[in-house]
Formats: structure tokens, C-alpha cells, sequence
């Protein structure tokens, strides 16, 4: 990966010179917004419950190429990669990463774009939808169990024998910026909707390139970031490594949010555990999230993936999050920028996963 003494620094200013390098490789995703989902948000989960009065932005990476924001933070390192070191050395030694699928797609993607060899490790448990995208853009696709350390062995061994440049999926500073681009757009899209600057944030937080970019972008804002994992088997590992001061190593959980099954990066750490830059983080059951998605596919007839859900499943179920939004809103209330990470699951998937 490039050199992290040639990276540009993890400001607001970096996050616009990076979507400079790939607007013209990304989509545009659009902001949608639901009343259904608002009324829903802004109404009390039980009695004596926290009653917020919500309005939501709905930023679509669902729709974004490859299905997913990763293709932002993919393009963004490989253009930069090519900038160093030239297209020929980068085609000559390939490119390499490990991912359980978003990831994988966009670096494959990113690659074939650049006509350059990918060697991408994925889970053997990857969602079928994931390994069969990743394979249609070329890339030679090598298996691995579900850990990261588990995935990371395979990755160096890839290395050793083929001489491939890694590009991690979330920890190294071009990732993060080119993740970052998805605050970038949505807060030029509130602003085209004549709206004031929306008062938080909330993403998905797995490894932590996509929070640790928006987050970056809006720090310097009056917006306010919050991240949104699954509880499940303790996937919730940066909420837990907040509350313990420090960062959790390993993570081995088996979410239905497949896409936020790793722990956080070391780099994106350096960003969410700064309280003068990441608001909160918070997490949600597995029921909370089918029953967010649930919402999704029937009330906004949009397309999503488990994980996507995460952070509607925050604002609709988690209490804490809830009554701090009544407290700081007041009657006014928040408006609510909630990023829906991607779309790569199969009909088939869904209906497993409620039971049909």
C-alpha cells in the first residue's frame, strides 16, 4: 500500500482533494427521505419512552457501483497507488486485499478498470451474491476462515509468492478519505434541498474506514457523527473498546450484518476514540435490524443489506440514542443523515433470513 509518510493528512481538506481524484469513477448516490420512517422514528417504542421528533436523510451507497460505498475508498487507493509508484509497477505486481465482499468488489472493480491483476481473499462464508461479483470483474478470488487474522495469513501468503501491493479494507488514510467522500456529497445534497446543515450523522461501524471518513469530514462542522453496530456474539467492539479505553483486537461473530464482522482499524481507532471528533457509538440487536430492514424493503421499497440497516435500527430502536436526541433537539428536533452502506444481498438471503 502507499507509503503512510506520502498519505495526505485525515482532515476535511484531504476528504475534498479525494473525491477531486474519483468523481469521475464514483455515482453520486441519491438522499432520500420517507415520512412513514419519520413517524415512525419520532414516535415512542413503548410507554414512557423516549419520544424524539426525528427527520431523516437517507444517504443511498445501495445504489453506488459495485453496490456499495467501498468503491469510493477503492478507486481513491488504487488511483493513488498509481500516482507513486506508475501504472506499469502497479500492473506488473497486481493488487491484493482481504474482504467479505464490499471490499472485494471494489478493489476488483477499481482493478479491472485500470487493467490490473486483483488477487482478493474472502470468507469462506461470504454471502454466494458477494463471491460471484467479486469473480465477474476478473479477479482471482482465494478463500479463508471468517477472522481477520484468519484472512490476513492468507493475504501474506499471497504476497510472499506473487509480489502483490495490499490495499487494506479500511486501514490505511487513502481508504478512509475516499470514504469519507459519502459526508462530502450528502452534505452538498441537504444543502441543495434548501435545508439547514443536518444536526448528526449516523453510519455503519465494521472495520471502521467508512465512520472514521465521515467523521473526519464533519469534525470540523457544528454536524455530529455517531456510529451503529450489531451486539451480536460482541460485535459491538467499538462501543466496548470505548467504554474500556481501548481498542478490541478481535472480533468473531457471526451478525447477520455480514459487512461489520471485523474489529476496528488501528487508524480509523485514532479517529473514533477522539471524543472531540466521534459524538457516540451505539448498537442493536439482531431483531432490530431485520426489523429496520423489514421497514426499508416495505415502506421505501429501497434495496439493502443487513448491515445497512444498522444505523435506522439505532435511531428506531436504541433507546439511548433516542432520549439523547430528544434531550438535544428539543421540540425542534435532529435532522438525521443516515448512510445505508450497500445492497449486495440476494432475494434468496432475505427470505432466509425472515423465515420464508
Amino acid at each position: 500500500m502507499a507509503d503512510l509518510s506520502l498519505c495526505l493528512p485525515l482532515t476535511r481538506e484531504s476528504v475534498q482533494s479525494a473525491y477531486e481524484l474519483i468523481q469521475a469513477n464514483v455515482h453520486r448516490t441519491p438522499v432520500l427521505t420517507c415520512q412513514t420512517l419519520d413517524h415512525i422514528a419520532s414516535t415512542p417504542q413503548a410507554p414512557n419512552a423516549a419520544s424524539p421528533n426525528i427527520r431523516l436523510f437517507l444517504k443511498c451507497e445501495n445504489y453506488q457501483k459495485i453496490g456499495a460505498f467501498k468503491a469510493r475508498g477503492a478507486f481513491h487507493a488504487l488511483i493513488r497507488l498509481i500516482q507513486h509508484l506508475g501504472e506499469d509497477e502497479v500492473r506488473r505486481r497486481g493488487v491484493v486485499t482481504h474482504s467479505s465482499g464490499n471490499h472485494a468488489q471494489a478493489l476488483a472493480y477499481a482493478a479491472k478498470t485500470y487493467n490490473i491483476p486483483a488477487h482478493i481473499v474472502m470468507p469462506s462464508i461470504s454471502t454466494p451474491s458477494k463471491i460471484a461479483g467479486t469473480k465477474s470483474h476478473g479477479a482471482r478470488v482465494i478463500f479463508s476462515g471468517s477472522t481477520s487474522d484468519e484472512r490476513e495469513a492468507v493475504v501474506a501468503e499471497v504476497i510472499e509468492k506473487t509480489g502483490a501491493i495490499l490495499v487494506p479494507p479500511y486501514d490505511h488514510p487513502d481508504i478512509i478519505l475516499g470514504q469519507g467522500t459519502v459526508g462530502l456529497e450528502l452534505e452538498a445534497q441537504i444543502r441543495e434541498l434548501q435545508r439547514p446543515p443536518l444536526d448528526a450523522v449516523i453510519t455503519p461501524l465494521g472495520g471502521g474506514g467508512l465512520l472514521s471518513g465521515v467523521t473526519t469530514y464533519f469534525s470540523p462542522t457544528s454536524t455530529r457523527v455517531f456510529g451503529a453496530e450489531p451486539s451480536f456474539q460482541g460485535a459491538d467492539d467499538g462501543r466496548r473498546g470505548l467504554e474500556a479505553g481501548r481498542r478490541v483486537e478481535s472480533v468473531k461473530t457471526l451478525t447477520i450484518a455480514d459487512g461489520l464482522r471485523t474489529p476496528v482499524g488501528l487508524i480509523p481507532w485514532s479517529i473514533i476514540s477522539d471524543k472531540d471528533k466521534l459524538a457516540g457509538l451505539f448498537s442493536v440487536s439482531e431483531d432490530e435490524i431485520k426489523a429496520a430492514m423489514k421497514l426499508v424493503l416495505e415502506r421505501m421499497k429501497v434495496f439493502i443489506e443487513p448491515s445497512s440497516a444498522v444505523p435506522l435500527a439505532v435511531v428506531l430502536f436504541n433507546e439511548d440514542f433516542r432520549k439523547l436526541v430528544e434531550k438535544e433537539g428539543g421540540e425542534k428536533g435532529w435532522d438525521i443523515g443516515v448512510v445505508f452502506s450497500g445492497g449486495n444481498t440476494t432475494v434468496e438471503a432475505i427470505a432466509k433470513l425472515f423465515g420464508a
